[in-house]
């Protein structure tokens, strides 16, 4: 075999690595942030790792929403770069990329807390409920929601009362309306001590109170049985039955400390003399 056949079979069976894709061309500004190049691809750059380029990304004044939510994606998004967005006034607009802000995990409260005031009911349901979101995020989005019921129609407070944080739903117990006050007491999310701290409210609970003191679940609870024996509108017959199964010294502590009409209070009375208390 000739030396060229040799050469000829080698350049045959040799393949060329494919060629590794460049980095992006970068320049650095003179208050030292990273700037992209007219012609940079975003739709790749948007998956980069690098903290530099995602926030130049970031920046971007031709960061569409896609490419926007593609970057929220990152979980370790710097907080420079979601900085950056918010500052867009055309990405802020954006009700998805409002909304991805507001749930990332590494959003700084200073960015997010604004935002939360533009979203709509739904969306603040949302924040209240989704896992990944930080406590004082959560509160911040129950108490604008909170401060947004009495503005919101009937059908949407009664969807809230059922699929809403305790805290919302524990706001809709004092509704007008029973059915979205019965939809609150049937919420997964709603607790005993929201019960308890709903029916001392001084005004309000002409309905609450009757409704508890014969629900299947709440009307149970001794806590939730003492705060109606402390509330004027628990029907009288049935604050004689629920005095009958508390203990005399949680009895004592209504009559102390119960906003109690003379005829409820004489009636306590008598269920402590029956009882030798």
């Amino acid at each position: 075999m000739t030396e060229s056949s040799v050469d000829d079979q080698d350049k045959e069976g040799h393949h060329e690595p494919p060629e590794e894709p460049e980095p992006p061309r970068v320049r650095t500004s003179n208050d030292r942030k990273t700037v992209l190049p007219a012609d940079a691809d975003l739709e790749q750059l948007v998956h980069e790792s690098s903290p530099e380029i995602l926030i130049a990304a970031a920046s971007d004044p031709r960061l569409t929403e896609d490419l926007a939510l593609a970057l929220l994606k990152h979980r370790d998004l710097p907080r420079e770069a979601l900085e950056a967005l918010t500052k867009s006034r055309q990405l802020s607009q954006l009700r998805k990329v409002r909304m991805a802000v507001v749930i990332h995990p590494r959003t700084p409260r200073h960015v997010s807390v604004p935002i939360i005031r533009h979203l709509y009911s739904f969306e603040l349901m949302q924040v209240a409920l989704l896992a990944g979101v930080s406590p004082e995020v959560k509160r911040a989005g129950e108490d604008v929601l909170i401060s947004k019921l009495a503005n919101i129609s009937s059908g949407e407070r009664f969807t809230l009362a059922k699929q809403s944080s305790g805290r919302v739903a524990a706001a809709l117990l004092l509704d007008k309306e029973e059915r979205i006050m019965l939809a609150a007491l049937n919420n997964p999310q709603m607790t005993e001590l929201l019960v308890v701290k709903a029916l001392r409210v001084e005004t309000g609970t002409e309905r609450l109170a009757p409704t508890v003191s014969r629900h299947q679940k709440w009307s149970f609870r001794n806590d939730v049985k003492a705060a109606l024996l402390g509330n004027k509108n628990t029907p009288a017959a049935r604050m004689i039955q629920l005095a009958a199964e508390l203990p005399v010294s949680l009895i004592k502590d209504v009559l102390r400390n119960g906003r109690l009409s003379p005829q409820a209070k004489n009636s306590l009375l008598a269920v402590l003399e029956k009882r030798g208390g």
